[in-house]
């Protein structure tokens, strides 16, 4: 019994998980690349697709920008807010 060869269970510990290839990612932010200076909060349309359903910004990995676009974004949403243009919370 002691020279028999008995196989081991595959160690699943050590897999990789699969990257989503769907997923590609992207030089510039959206505002990089229409080279918007200045983010305005007039514009609802766009600063409601940086929102959850539930009102909350999204992070700059979800979202795509980069970090001076999310400081613009952040203070356009807070000034939206604060106009009544974009709810605090739903």
């Amino acid at each position: 019994m002691r020279g028999q060869n008995f196989k081991k269970k595959p160690d699943n510990k050590n897999k990789k998980k699969k990257r989503r290839e769907n997923v590609r990612e992207q030089n510039q932010c959206r505002f990089c690349r229409s080279k918007v200076k200045y983010v305005d909060f007039k514009d609802t349309d766009i600063l409601g697709k940086l929102l959850t359903h539930r009102g909350k910004i999204f992070s700059r990995k979800r979202s795509g920008n980069c970090a001076g676009c999310q400081r613009k974004v952040k203070m356009a949403i807070k000034r939206a807010r604060f106009m009544g243009l974009l709810p605090f919370t739903s």
